[in-house]
């Protein structure tokens, strides 16, 4: 019996190395993905992106597609360097699909400093409930079926808005999505603290849809209240 009570606390200390090594990678990871990103968005922001308008729900569907194709191909991947690879190819695409808000954002008067505005704020998101998240060793797993079905509701509200339309529609899924994917922050930091997850790819490609995303909604809701136009 003193043998196995030796063998358990020998086992912690490595299952908490394991758990550090897959958050300090997932960060690294994570830090370089944003690279792909920003010259995405910067190729984005070039380009002409009329076709989605004239047919936004084929476009939707197409590019939500192209998007579950890649995850499937970094899911299959999580093991090997083909992993990360689509998943910098994916954030990638993730930075020219930004082309479209950005051009709006930047076609206003102080549109620079809401992007910015968002970014702080989004980090600021971020850096605070990954924290809460490491510090508590709490385990959020609970959330995942209600996050989930959130998620589900999210998309049919947007795929709805595409024909409806309506402005206060809009802003609130921007002000729900804010609060899903800062949520999404803290149940997936926690699967990495808690062990629940331990492949930093599969980890990474979680937590930058949930940053993305929150940079997205934010930036609509600050441009829809304190946007300047001409």
């Amino acid at each position: 019996m003193q043998s196995n009570l030796q063998a358990v606390g020998q086992a912690t200390p490595e299952l908490a190395l394991r758990q550090n090594r897959v958050l300090r990678n997932t960060y690294l990871l994570l830090a370089l993905s944003l690279v792909p990103t920003a010259i995405g968005a910067l190729v984005g922001v070039q380009l002409n992106f009329a076709f989605m308008a004239g047919s936004p729900v084929m476009s939707f569907l197409l590019f939500l597609a192209v998007a579950w194709g890649f995850i499937w191909g970094i899911q299959k991947n999580r093991d090997s360097g083909l992993g990360v690879a689509l998943l910098l190819g994916f954030t990638f695409l993730m930075g020219v699909m930004l082309g479209p808000i950005l051009q709006v954002s930047l076609g206003l008067r102080n549109g620079g400093a809401l992007v910015a505005t968002a970014a702080a704020g989004t980090s600021i998101i971020f850096f605070t409930l990954a924290g809460i998240a490491t510090a508590t060793k709490r385990d959020f797993s609970f959330m995942g079926k209600f996050l989930f079905i959130g998620l589900i509701l999210l998309l049919l509200a947007m795929l709805a808005n595409i024909f409806l339309q309506l402005p206060a529609l809009a802003l609130t899924i921007s002000a729900v999505a804010v609060l899903l994917f800062s949520a999404f922050i803290l149940h997936d930091v926690s699967r990495i603290v808690t062990g629940g997850e331990t492949n930093y790819i599969v980890a990474t490609l979680a937590i930058y849809l949930d940053v993305y995303n929150l940079f997205v909604h934010l930036l609509n809701l600050l441009m829809a209240f304190a946007g300047e136009r001409d």
